[in-house]
């Protein structure tokens, strides 16, 4: 199977590069998996415009049966980057496209259904105020109004870590065994 792991993070020592990433990676190496990978701060991803490195980046969406999307939260949003990657890769022809159904409406028909995706979130906060007080507004954004126009409803697994910079490191090796099973999880399914 062909793998995409997209990340956005740009500092290698967080928890999303050296713990969720790394640990997605290993997991796939170790099955003898395919492996493509998007950094998208190492590859400074965020001009307009730029077709190669967009046009690269659908090849390797069009190839991959699952894609894994690592970003942490800023400002109830996913990095710039990612949100850059959104905008300009997940684009109408590509991903989706309208289909009218009145003069003033249509709805989106995704062109990604067929992959397997799933995202990784990491929180400052903890989940309590994010899911009541903010109705869990950052992944209700990206499932609602990003994943379900490209990838189609209920099509997406979304995981989300809570206080990352504040629990202890017994906590966060318990969000990465998570992260193994999601995996492996994933490879059995396949087979």
């Amino acid at each position: 199977m062909n793998n995409l792991i997209i990340i956005a993070h740009p500092d290698k020592q967080s928890f999303c590069h050296n713990g969720i990433f790394k640990t997605i990676h290993n997991t796939l190496i170790a099955n003898k998996e395919n492996v493509d990978v998007i950094d998208l701060y190492e590859e400074k991803f965020n001009v307009f415009g730029d077709e190669e490195k967009t046009n690269l980046y659908k090849e390797l969406i069009t190839k991959s049966n699952r894609i894994y999307i690592i970003s942490p939260v800023w400002w109830f949003r996913c990095t710039p980057l990612l949100e850059s990657f959104f905008d300009q890769v997940l684009s109408p022809g590509f991903a989706y496209k309208f289909i009218p159904v009145t003069k003033s409406l249509g709805i989106p028909k995704p062109f990604l259904k067929d992959k397997k995706v799933r995202t990784y979130l990491t929180h400052g906060a903890p989940a309590l105020p994010v899911l009541t007080l903010y109705v869990n507004s950052v992944k209700l954004r990206l499932v609602m109004g990003v994943y379900s126009f490209v990838f189609g409803w209920f099509r997406t697994k979304t995981r989300q870590f809570w206080s990352v910079p504040f629990v202890s490191e017994d906590r966060r090796k318990s969000y990465l065994q998570k992260v193994v099973k999601d995996v492996e999880s994933d490879i059995r399914r396949a087979r």
